[in-house]
């Protein structure tokens, strides 16, 4: 709004036109001042403008402030803020604002003299000469004037050297060094002439030690503690006696660090990374200028970060300081919240390490080893084909340039297999050459260093062990010298006689280790400082290798945690990888297309209850009807509705409804499924049962087959209806049912992708979902068999106050054999009896009516063969009676029938009662 405003205010403002000659006059009108335009090489601060709104006015308000600023390595010379005054000019106009190269303002302290300036504004500014002189004592070294030109001083900086004894009359201080030239890490190769470069550079200086010259004696170590033994014992009981130790190599580091105690020894390391070695009270007289190397766990840490990873791997070769640097990383990592998942460690064989890698799918890989190890260590990698875009390595970064390109007959592989193993690692490397490219007390600069280096080298740099730590050995001399120098007074002045150094000597190694602990100077590879434990202290270089070579990718200053990034990380998936294989979980959910089908049908099923439910009610004048219980009937249509509309519920999953819906939904599906069985089921269970109370007891229930009270069937059915009632209020309110998770086995993409689908299913369930499933199965269970064996006990009984219970019978048998078909339990049998049950019920009915029928029939003979009986038999006591008058009584025929004549057949005269019976059943 605030700037909304000053444009509307400078509006009037836009269109007016410059002074004469495009140079500022005065605005006698009080609305602003014109614009100034930037100088060259220089730009001004148009404060609240954008730089579209600055090229659109020409005018700025009064009091509106301008800054001028300047590109490079330049300064503004005159005022560098001006403001607009009321009467419309800027203040200090008189003077010019301009921008001016500056030198280099190291030119202007001189150590040990000093510096005159003349000429020029200011100091360091075009024109301006320096004159140097130097203190009593000391001679200048270099030209005594210097002038500044375009930004660069005309000559090189000179110093000041003190007036040193001849160098016939200096007694030699003797170093004794141990230098690798070959073994887990040849430093020596490239340490050794960077040690003798330093001496000589030491020695021609007259400020330092002017009384004495230092001398090495050394031997190779071979990186080996057995070797390293035999040449330090050389060392300590041959003379000349040295003043100090100097090995490389943390192992040959460790061994002469703890003999030195026992010497009065100051044992300065240039190639020693344990941390082990940090320990003061182990290794009280050890100071090293490489870092320790747990000084890389905090780059490591905060790149874990930076890439988000949470679950590292490590393999280490077995050895202290490797053991010590991966405990400090454990540590660091714990406290960042991540996980170390495998550590693997090896002697001298890291095959089967690497397949354990491999079989644990480790990604992130932390490697601790020597460079000879390194090279049978990604010769496994390549086997294993542990590498490529889902992988990333860390190692350390003091392996030489080419390491995985050198010979090595112990491994297998070619130059081209280890260089497609080894592309796109990370390594972390202390910061062991000055990137400022600053002079340092050697009056050379990091390059210049580099270069002198190189001339000396026998071999290529690449092909040059130790090359990188170079710097570091070249600044460890000097930092003897310098403690040497202050220990002794720096010639002239009070002090030791370093002569008179001995091993028993105990006051003159707490000088030079007072003197050392407060060594602090700029060398080749940086600001020299130790801290408490005697370690350097550096910036860590993080670099990446990219097409064969090493890139530069960052720095990382642990005492600030200021990670410097570069933006040139390459990856050969694109971007970093993940930390373990990228586990994506994706829902199952019903096929829509089924959903669909599925509540079609069961809406026509829910329409043709109704419409079933719509006909019960409007003929339930018919008596036909009346006698099939037409309320029973209406249950059943309601829940056979309830249970279909479940099908609605059970097909909503997440697809459809967020996770907090889904407890309703799960309520929904149990409680339409319980209500609608009970309903649906309930009813017809209702008329087998009152039909086989009722029929099965034929003396004691006929009153019973007149009259059957209506509310007895509704009660049972309340009661079934109840019982669900209150067991899914009892499931609902101690044990509700809750969205749940099935996970099933993981699946893996048809595309080339570091992912794995986990697919997963939504389910509702409770923590004692068994428990319930088993007392709802039990009961219900237990109904349909009990439903099956009353249809079966009353599947010959015919009333016409439940005219259809045959239907439900056949109804309950189906509902039975569903259920038995699903559990997989007597499927053939059930087979066998739905395809017999139901020829049987359709044929049922039609026989009961023509067996009434032909019972009315056959009613009808009895009654007319009783009759003609009954005339038979008064005829036949007619005929005894006239024939007992003529002749005697007879016997009774044997068979108990009735006397017969002598002249008629005994089926004729006899009525044997057994056939009369015989007729009426």
């Amino acid at each position: 709004m605030l700037l909304l405003l000053l444009l509307l205010w400078l509006a009037p403002l836009f269109l007016r036109p410059l002074g004469a000659g495009g140079a500022q006059t005065p605005n006698t009108t009080s609305e602003g001042c014109q614009i100034i335009h930037p100088p060259w090489e220089g730009g001004i601060r148009y404060r609240g403008l954008t730089r579209d709104q600055v090229k659109a006015i020409n005018f700025l308000p009064v009091d509106y402030e301008i800054e001028y600023v300047c590109r490079g390595e330049r300064e503004v010379v005159g005022p560098k803020v001006r403001k607009c005054l009321a009467n419309g000019s800027w203040t200090d106009m008189d003077t010019p604002s301009r921008c001016v190269r500056i030198c280099s303002k190291s030119y202007l302290t001189l150590e040990n003299g000093k510096v005159f300036v003349t000429g020029g504004d200011l100091p360091a500014l075009d024109g301006a000469r320096v004159d140097f002189r130097c203190d009593p004592d000391f001679h200048l070294v270099g030209s005594s004037r210097s002038i500044c030109s375009q930004g660069q001083w005309n000559t090189p900086k000179p110093h000041c050297q003190v007036n040193r004894t001849p160098h016939s009359e200096r007694r030699a201080v003797y170093i004794g060094a141990l230098f690798p030239m070959s073994g887990g890490w040849p430093g020596g190769q490239a340490c050794q002439p960077a040690v003798e470069m330093a001496l000589e550079d030491v020695n021609s200086r007259r400020d330092i030690l002017p009384d004495y010259e230092l001398k090495l004696i050394h031997h190779d170590s071979k990186c080996d503690p057995g070797q390293a033994t035999k040449y330090l014992y050389e060392l300590l009981y041959n003379d000349p006696i040295k003043i100090i130790l100097m090995p490389g190599c943390s192992s040959v580091s460790t061994l002469v660090a703890e003999a030195a105690r026992m010497w009065n020894l100051i044992v300065l390391s240039y190639g020693s990374s344990s941390p082990a070695l940090s320990n003061r009270q182990r290794f009280p007289t050890f100071f090293r200028t490489h870092p320790s190397a747990t000084l890389h766990n905090p780059t490591r840490v905060k790149l874990f970060e930076k890439w988000g990873w949470k679950k590292i791997a490590t393999i280490q070769q077995t050895t202290e300081v490797f053991t010590s640097t991966l405990d400090d990383l454990e540590e660091r990592v714990k406290e960042a919240g991540i996980e170390i998942t495998f550590r693997q460690s090896f002697f001298s064989d890291p095959a089967v390490p690497v397949k354990n890698l491999k079989r644990q799918d480790a990604r992130i890989i932390v490697g601790l080893f020597y460079e000879t190890e390194a090279r049978k260590v990604f010769c496994e990698v390549y086997k294993e084909r542990l590498f490529g875009k889902k992988y990333v390595w860390f190692l350390i970064g003091w392996y030489a340039d080419n390491w995985f390109k050198t010979y090595d007959p112990s491994i297998n592989c070619t130059v081209d297999e280890m260089t497609e193993a080894v592309e796109g690692h990370i390594t972390t490397e202390i910061v062991m050459l000055n990137p400022a490219n600053t002079r340092s007390i050697s009056n050379m600069t990091s390059q210049e260093f580099v270069e002198k280096l190189t001339k000396r080298l026998k071999r290529h740099p690449e092909e040059t062990g130790g090359f990188q730590e170079a710097p570091l050995a070249y600044d460890a001399i000097w930092a003897l010298a310098l403690a040497l120098n202050k220990t002794s007074g720096g010639g002239g002045r009070s002090g030791v006689r370093l002569e008179d150094f001995n091993y028993n000597n105990q006051t003159i190694t707490d000088q030079i280790y007072r003197a050392m602990n407060s060594s602090s100077f700029e060398g080749v590879s940086g600001h020299v400082v130790f801290d408490a434990s005697g370690s350097r202290m550096a910036w860590t270089l993080i670099e990446q290798l990219q097409g064969g070579s090493y890139k530069k990718i960052g720095y990382y200053d642990s005492t600030k945690d200021d990670l410097s990034w570069s933006k040139t990380d390459k990856w050969i998936g694109g971007s970093p990888p993940a930390d373990q294989t990228l586990v994506i979980k994706t829902f199952r959910f019903l096929s829509q297309k089924l959903f669909i089908s599925v509540s079609v049908l069961s809406s026509l099923g829910i329409v043709l209850a109704v419409v079933c439910l719509s006909f019960n009610i409007y003929n339930s004048h018919v008596r036909y009807i009346q006698n099939s219980q037409p309320n029973l009937n209406n249950l059943t249509a309601v829940g056979c509705s309830l249970a279909l509309a479940a099908v609605f519920p059970l097909g909503l999953d997440g697809y459809h409804i967020g996770r907090n819906r889904f407890p309703f939904v799960c309520q929904a599906r149990l409680w339409l499924l319980g209500l609608g069985f009970s309903l649906g089921y309930g009813s017809m269970f209702t008329k087998i049962w009152w039909v086989h109370t009722v029929f099965t007891k034929k003396e004691e229930k006929k009153e019973w087959r007149k009259t059957l009270e209506p509310w007895k069937l509704y009660s049972t059915v309340g009661l079934l209806v109840g019982m669900d009632v209150l067991t899914l209020a009892i499931w609902q309110i101690v044990d509700p049912l809750h969205r749940t998770i099935e996970t099933f086995a993981k699946e893996e993409p048809k595309e080339d992708i570091d992912v794995s689908i986990l697919p997963q299913l939504e389910h509702c369930s409770s923590k004692k979902m068994n428990t319930w499933l088993g007392i709802f199965y039990g009961y219900k269970g237990l109904l349909l068999l009990l439903g099956i064996f009353l249809a079966y006990e009353t599947k010959s009984v015919s009333t016409e106050k439940i005219n259809d219970h045959r239907a439900v019978g056949m109804a309950i048998y189906n509902v039975a054999m569903r259920r038995l078909i699903t559990r997989g339990e007597w499927q053939s049998e059930a087979q066998d009896t739905m395809k017999t049950g139901s020829s049987t019920n359709n044929n049922e009915e039609e026989k009961s009516r023509l067996l009434e029928k032909e019972n009315r029939e056959l009613e009808k003979i009895i009654a007319e063969k009783e009759e003609r009986v009954s005339e038979l038999r008064h005829q036949l006591q007619s005929r005894q009676q006239l024939r007992s008058r003529r002749h005697p009584p007879t016997p009774p025929d044997p068979s108990g029938g009735l006397p017969r004549g002598p002249s008629e057949p005994p089926d004729r005269l006899s009525c044997d009662g057994s056939r009369v019976h015989l007729l009426y059943k």
